[in-house]
Protein backbone atom coordinates (compact mmCIF):
# COMPACT_ATOMS: atom_id res chain seq x y z
CA UNK A 1 0.00 0.00 0.00
CA UNK A 2 1.41 3.40 -1.00
CA UNK A 3 1.68 6.56 1.05
CA UNK A 4 -1.54 8.51 1.39
CA UNK A 5 -1.58 12.12 0.21
CA UNK A 6 -4.48 14.23 1.50
CA UNK A 7 -6.61 15.78 -1.23
CA UNK A 8 -8.25 18.76 0.51
CA UNK A 9 -11.62 19.88 -0.76
CA UNK A 10 -13.33 22.99 0.65
CA UNK A 11 -16.67 21.95 2.14
CA UNK A 12 -17.91 25.35 3.31
CA UNK A 13 -16.92 28.85 4.40
CA UNK A 14 -18.17 30.90 7.32
CA UNK A 15 -17.54 34.15 9.17
CA UNK A 16 -17.22 34.48 12.95
CA UNK A 17 -18.74 37.31 14.99
CA UNK A 18 -15.21 38.79 15.11
CA UNK A 19 -15.04 38.92 11.29
CA UNK A 20 -12.67 35.96 10.83
CA UNK A 21 -13.13 33.81 7.74
CA UNK A 22 -13.42 30.10 8.57
CA UNK A 23 -12.71 27.47 5.94
CA UNK A 24 -13.94 23.91 6.51
CA UNK A 25 -12.26 21.28 4.34
CA UNK A 26 -11.95 17.51 4.16
CA UNK A 27 -9.84 14.89 2.39
CA UNK A 28 -11.49 13.31 -0.64
CA UNK A 29 -9.59 10.06 -0.01
CA UNK A 30 -9.94 9.34 3.73
CA UNK A 31 -12.46 11.86 5.07
CA UNK A 32 -10.05 13.65 7.46
CA UNK A 33 -11.26 17.18 8.26
CA UNK A 34 -9.61 20.57 8.90
CA UNK A 35 -10.75 23.99 10.03
CA UNK A 36 -8.63 27.02 9.12
CA UNK A 37 -9.24 30.58 10.36
CA UNK A 38 -8.13 33.74 8.60
CA UNK A 39 -8.05 36.97 10.67
CA UNK A 40 -10.23 39.83 9.45
CA UNK A 41 -8.65 41.56 6.45
CA UNK A 42 -6.32 38.66 5.58
CA UNK A 43 -7.00 37.22 2.13
CA UNK A 44 -6.20 33.50 1.77
CA UNK A 45 -3.56 32.76 -0.86
CA UNK A 46 -4.22 29.91 -3.30
CA UNK A 47 -2.36 26.67 -2.44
Amino acid sequence: MGAHVHVRLIQSLGVTEDGELIEYSSCAECGATWVKKYPEGQVPAPD
